[in-house]
Formats: C-alpha cells, structure tokens, sequence
C-alpha cells in the first residue's frame, strides 16, 4: 500500500469512525475524521478550506491524498418529512465536496446505499442496474451519486448496504437493547438485504483507497461492497441473539404490513459483490462470520 492520507467526511459515525480505527492501526497512512461539529459538510466554505488544508499538509507529509465521503443524512422515516435537510447533506454537500477535489486533483471515493433502488428485484443488484428509489432518502442518495460523478475529475461511488458496528444507530445496537428490556421482539421476516460489518467495510475502503491513490483505480467508477450473502431482517435478529448468549425463538417473525413505517423499506436489495471482486478488490466474507467476528472484538459494546 503507498503512503496515503484519508479525509474522511462524517468521521464520527459509525462507518467514520471505523475508518479512522483501521487507520490507526496501520503506519503507512493517516486518516483525519472530523465530525460534523468540526467539518459541517452543509456549509460549502468550511468544505473547500478543509479539502485545501489536508491536500496541502498532505503533500508537505509526502503522502498522497484521498477523499472518503461517509457523511449522509440516515435518518430514512425523518426525510420523508425533511426532504430539505437531506437533500443539503446527501445532494449538495456531496456535490460540493466534489468540486472542491476536482479542483485540487484529489480522487474522492463516495459512499451509497441499497436504498437507490426500488427493492422489487429477485438476484443481487448489479452496479449497472437501473436505480429506482421509493423514498426521499434513496432518491437523494441517488441525486448524490450523480452529482459526485459528474463534478468530480476522479470519483468512486462504492454502494453498501444494512451497516452496523459498536458505534452509532443501527440494527444490532437496537436488538440488543431490546434482547435486555423484552421478553420476545417481533421482526420482519420479508424484507431481505446483506447485513455488512463496518469492521470488514473499512477494511475494503482503505484496499480501493489504496487503488485510487496509485492513479490504479477500477475501471468501473460504481461498485458494491457487502458482507456476502443474504438474511431477513428476522434471520438477522435471530443470529444477533445467538450471539448475545440469548435464546432466538424469542424472535418472532412478522410482515411488513404489520409493521408500518414513514418511508418504505425494500423487499429484495441484496447487493452484488461480482463487479468489487472482478476489479481484483478482496471480497468480505459471509455475514453471518463476520456478525460473530463483530460480537468477539466489540463483545463488551453489546453483552449485558
């Protein structure tokens, strides 16, 4: 791997901050994570300063820079209400960090989700299937990629999906607590997706980081990096609660239908991982290893 620098935008969320672990664990890189309360992606001075500041220190540190955009309004039920907010952080923060790269000749690579499509498929989506989104986050998620690919000289789009980790809001935080303070939970049991380890994606992130910094970047500017293979959001829970220690028959399955959100989630958004490994970039293994390759480094973050 060549010396590189990360700017990672969103340092502080769950996939940030995991970015800014797995750098500090390797000497050949360094990685500045700010969060929003130090780099405020809406606000387009503060994002062209701070692409200029680490370029230049960058070069100064003779280490090649490379732009990680993990910064995303997530909150999919509250941006059917705010479409204003998260078209500012998934759309035109995103729009705007792209030109600041171009101008300075930094490669950017952009994170996206399943969300960009409508769900309805019956195979893994491939990169190169049409987009589809049912909700304003999708859709602006979307509206994002475009941008990013349009403004920026050198940008990556790397789409994922179902993340979880020690850090942040997410469905194993949610089904441990709820393990502690229920006697069952119910689950739905016909949505399907690849539940992905933000410790096995950062990993994946610093090899295509890697890729780009070397002017060796993929062919193809779209990917998809998941953990392989695919669950229900039930199958999911139940291995969750296999790994607390907990019974999973406690976890009952249920349809969507009885179970309403704001914001529809997809049936199928099983993404591919053919075009990843096909650019020679190592692919993740199967979820359900990673899920207890999660419990046994972060056990303390979820056993009672």
């Amino acid at each position: 791997m060549p010396r590189i620098a990360l700017l990672v935008t969103g340092g502080h969320g769950q996939l940030g901050s995991e970015l800014a672990r797995t750098g500090s664990t390797r000497s050949e890189c360094l990685v500045h994570a700010p969060g929003s309360g130090e780099l405020d992606v809406t606000d387009p001075e503060s994002v062209v300063d701070a692409v200029d500041s680490f370029t230049d220190n960058a070069g100064d540190a003779g280490l090649r820079p490379v732009v990680v955009n993990t910064a995303a309004f997530t909150a999919v039920d509250a941006a059917e209400d705010d479409r204003a907010r998260a078209e500012a952080v998934n759309t035109t923060a995103a729009r705007t960090l792209a030109r600041a790269c171009r101008a300075r000749a930094v490669p950017l690579v952009h994170v996206s989700t399943d969300y960009v499509f409508p769900g309805d498929a019956t195979t893994p989506y491939e990169p190169e299937h049409a987009p589809g989104p049912r909700t304003v986050y999708g859709r602006t998620k979307l509206e994002g990629e475009r941008a990013v690919l349009a403004e920026a000289a050198q940008a990556w789009v790397v789409r994922t999906a179902w993340i979880y980790g020690a850090r942040g809001s997410n469905f194993v935080n949610t089904m441990a607590r709820l393990e502690a303070e229920r006697d069952t939970v119910s689950v739905v049991d016909d949505q399907f997706g690849s539940p992905t380890w933000s410790g096995d994606l950062a990993p994946a992130l610093f090899e295509l980081a890697a890729r780009v910094a070397e002017r060796a970047g993929p062919d193809r500017q779209v990917l998809h990096c998941t953990n392989e293979g695919r669950a229900s959001w039930f199958d999911f829970a139940r291995a969750i609660f296999t790994e607390l220690g907990a019974d999973p028959e406690r976890v009952r399955p249920c349809t969507s239908a009885e179970f309403p959100r704001p914001a529809p989630r997809p049936a199928y958004s099983v993404l591919s991982g053919h075009a990843w490994s096909a650019e020679g970039l190592t692919p993740l293994r199967p979820w359900r290893e990673a899920l207890t390759a999660a419990f046994a480094r972060d056990a303390g973050s979820w056993k009672r």
